[in-house]
């Protein structure tokens, strides 16, 4: 970048319940090379169990702030403190590789068009779930939906300002049975006003993959296609790919019936009700 000044970050994290998961992101944090970042940290806990963590010294800064429980509604507590020029949204439980800040910030200062940058969850060995996509892509209404997840994004402020707020009707601890998603409306409401977001598979952030039981996998399934169904008549799809996103999950529980892996089926077939639910609702 022949010394140009890269640009800042501001890092939105919600957090409630884990102190030693947050502990880990922070120390990701602190080894990165870019320094020029603040975390938002909005903390939805009742007690002050974040009290040692907030005294460590560190080499940037943590900004607290609060608000009831609910992931939108943190981040939407955050989005009036915003200063910076780039935003993200670690999830409290995930891990910076130590470039990755200053790959993203060469990024957008080698593009000044690009808006976005998204990228691929991997867990602590490498590897990522079958169903994102392996090639890069420019987001549009249709690709985004395995190109992206809360904790790979990054927008310019800029755009977040045009945006707005998270909807409160979306993502966990909301009031409605929609507890997802809330990411992929953002990412939609962005394209709506003409923003270009990219999708690179190669910028990676981990994310542990914790083993769910079938049950907790089907309950996951319904939760997360309710919340595709309610985004998809939210932001009037059309037919073909309204159907098109009921027909996916058939396929998925008939491929994993065939493979013997009952609770993956299990799985796809609650998507497939939660999307109904959803559409419906």
């Amino acid at each position: 970048m022949g010394g140009e000044r890269l640009p800042s970050f501001d890092l939105v994290v919600a957090t409630v319940d884990r102190v030693s998961e947050l502990q880990r992101l922070l120390a990701s944090l602190e080894a990165q090379t870019h320094r020029d970042f603040r975390v938002l940290l909005v903390d939805q806990n009742d007690d002050d169990r974040l009290e040692p963590i907030l005294h460590e010294r560190r080499h940037f800064d943590v900004v607290r702030l609060r608000a009831e429980r609910g992931l939108s509604r943190a981040r939407n507590a955050a989005v009036g403190s915003i200063e910076a020029e780039l935003v993200a949204f670690p999830d409290d439980d995930c891990v910076f590789s130590t470039g990755l800040l200053e790959e993203v910030a060469q990024r957008f200062a080698s593009e000044p068009s690009l808006d976005g940058l998204t990228g691929r969850a991997v867990d602590e060995a490498g590897r990522s779930s079958r169903s994102w996509a392996t090639d890069p892509q420019a987001l549009t209404r249709e690709n985004l939906w395995n190109r992206a997840i809360s904790f790979t994004i990054f927008l310019r402020a800029s755009l977040v300002a045009r945006i707005g707020r998270f909807d409160e009707e979306l993502g966990l601890g909301a009031s409605t049975p929609w507890t997802s998603g809330e990411e992929i409306d953002y990412l939609l409401r962005g394209l709506a006003v003409g923003a270009r977001v990219e999708y690179d598979p190669a910028l990676v952030v981990t994310h542990s993959d914790k083993g769910v039981s079938p049950s907790a996998l089907r309950s996951l399934g319904k939760r997360d296609g309710a919340s595709i169904g309610y985004i998809l008549r939210k932001h009037a799809y059309p037919k073909r790919v309204v159907g098109w996103m009921f027909i996916r999950p058939v396929g998925g529980a008939l491929a994993a019936l065939a493979r013997g892996d009952r609770a993956q089926a299990g799985f796809q077939l609650s998507t497939l009700r939660g999307r109904l639910l959803g559409y419906r609702a």
